[in-house]
């Protein structure tokens, strides 16, 4: 065998399996940083603080209405797909040109590999390497190891990271005792933290969390049973 095709083969080995090594770790380790905190921080947009707000706490110390209003907003089906929505990503494909792909159809385990394991980028290579971070978490986490990391990572606000600082700022409680419409005014900011608050609710803020809440009673608690 040549020294080029050893090079290769060894390459192509540890693109495979070093992300196994880092969702491997991850099950077990929660992430003192990761790729989207890392990309805003080396790269701040208009608006982003001198100083980020995170505080990690555990899925057991989330209101269970928050963890029912990023399903109900973000991913109906997180119960029981595995991890990433065919039918959406065909959509993107037949509505993308050559620059890859130009809206989301990104579940919560997509969300959350993209956050954790990836840097802000529009392109079929970063979304394919999105996809298998999303299939090695399903295979190696439980749902609520995801759901857990993703509500502790994302961005409610500029450097505003996680649902406990986002329940800190906004309504000055732990994210323990958000209340149902709490929940969905934090939710409905995800689409565009940078342009949407929590509070005072703006217009769109108040329909859209009116929307979460009939989507949350409509699936019901029951929902986080399936977890």
């Amino acid at each position: 065998m040549s020294k080029l095709k050893r090079f290769i083969y060894k390459a192509l080995a540890f693109i495979l399996l070093f992300p196994i090594a880092l969702v491997v770790i991850g099950k077990f380790v929660d992430p003192p940083i990761w790729g989207w905190k890392i990309h805003r921080t080396l790269f701040p947009p208009s608006g982003y603080p001198s100083q980020s707000t995170h505080q990690w706490v555990e899925l057991s110390a989330i209101s269970k209405n928050a963890q029912l209003a990023v399903i109900a907003s973000e991913d109906q089906m997180f119960p029981s797909h595995i991890g990433i929505d065919l039918n959406a990503i065909l959509m993107v494909v037949k509505q993308s040109g050559a620059e890859g792909s130009n809206r989301g159809a990104s579940t919560i385990t997509q969300q959350t590999a993209k956050n954790v394991y990836l840097f802000p980028a529009h392109s079929f290579i970063r979304k394919g390497v999105e996809l298998y971070f999303s299939v090695l978490m399903e295979l190696i986490w439980d749902k609520r190891r995801i759901l857990e990391v993703y509500l502790n990572v994302i961005e409610f606000g500029p450097g505003l990271y996680g649902i406990e600082a986002a329940s800190q700022n906004y309504f000055a409680v732990p994210a323990s005792r958000l209340s149902a419409q709490q929940a969905a005014q934090l939710a409905a900011v995800l689409p565009n933290p940078y342009k949407i608050k929590a509070n005072p609710m703006s217009q769109y803020v108040y329909k859209r969390s009116h929307w979460i809440t009939k989507q949350m009673r409509q699936l019901g608690m029951g929902t986080l049973n399936q977890l």
